[in-house]
């Protein structure tokens, strides 16, 4: 389990003329095991944030704490589990042995280990365990990814628009599975989309993001059991009032 605490921060990406400041004043709490989504307009910050958590990027200003840690410690301890919109698969590897090297070097005991196999079939690419990743699609690439961000079994994850890729249909699936799976386990989960559906079908608490410099602009609890069907009223009633946080503030700022 793993709290996130995030005080006064800041990120200026200074290689650039002139400097561009992606954040600032950000302030968060995250419980362990909660999952936030976060959504925001393009160029906000979300995916930089993400960045500092996994220790890609040091702050300008100000602190996170994952867990009471720094982001160095967690990240050398492995606890961390990070997954963006590009596979970075190995293209050497086998769909299996890269699921097996996420385990060997998550260090996770054997016995808390899922199967390469079962998380294949999890994510319904149990017919191309011996497949390496350049004979897949772009979709099953992503599929792959995910298994692997699976079998590492870790405290947090940092997810950058995991599914952006996919069609809708297994994007809807992987949705279901995902949730699922966050259930039994609960890790903290950050989930970067600009889905304000799937934001509202993963999340316990959605926050907003004005644009850049990027601020919580505000946030909506989602009071909803799971699993969550999107035709329902209360469902679309969510999704009507985030999109209306971003046209508010989250757009025009």
């Amino acid at each position: 389990m793993m709290e996130v605490v995030v005080k006064d921060l800041a990120y200026t990406y200074n290689h650039n003329a002139p400097p561009v400041q992606a954040l600032d004043q950000l302030n968060l709490r995250v419980q362990s095991g909660e999952f936030v989504a976060i959504i925001g307009s393009n160029g906000c910050g979300k995916s930089t944030l993400l960045r500092l958590f996994a220790n890609l990027l040091q702050p300008t200003r100000g602190a996170i704490s994952l867990g009471g840690l720094p982001p160095a410690q967690i990240a050398a301890n492995r606890r961390v589990v990070w997954m963006a919109q590009n596979p970075a698969l190995l293209p050497w590897y086998t769909a299996r042995q890269n699921i097996l090297l996420a385990q060997r070097f998550a260090r996770t005991p054997p016995e808390k280990n899922v199967s390469a196999d079962e998380l294949l079939s999890l994510v319904g690419l149990g017919e191309f365990s011996s497949a390496y990743p350049h004979a897949f699609s772009g979709g099953m690439q992503q599929r792959l990814s995910l298994a692997r961000a699976l079998a590492m079994n870790a405290d947090l994850w940092l997810m950058d628009e995991p599914f952006a890729a996919l069609d809708e249909l297994t994007r809807e699936r992987l949705t279901i599975q995902l949730s699922e799976i966050w259930q039994r386990r609960r890790p903290t989960v950050l989930w970067v989309t600009h889905s304000i559906p799937e934001a509202v079908r993963l999340a316990d608490r959605v926050l907003v993001m004005t644009p850049r410099p990027g601020r919580f602009y505000g946030e909506v609890r989602i009071s909803l059991p799971r699993p969550r069907e999107d035709t329902t009223l209360e469902f679309q009633t969510y999704v009507r009032k985030l999109k209306q946080m971003l046209v508010s503030g989250g757009e025009t700022g």
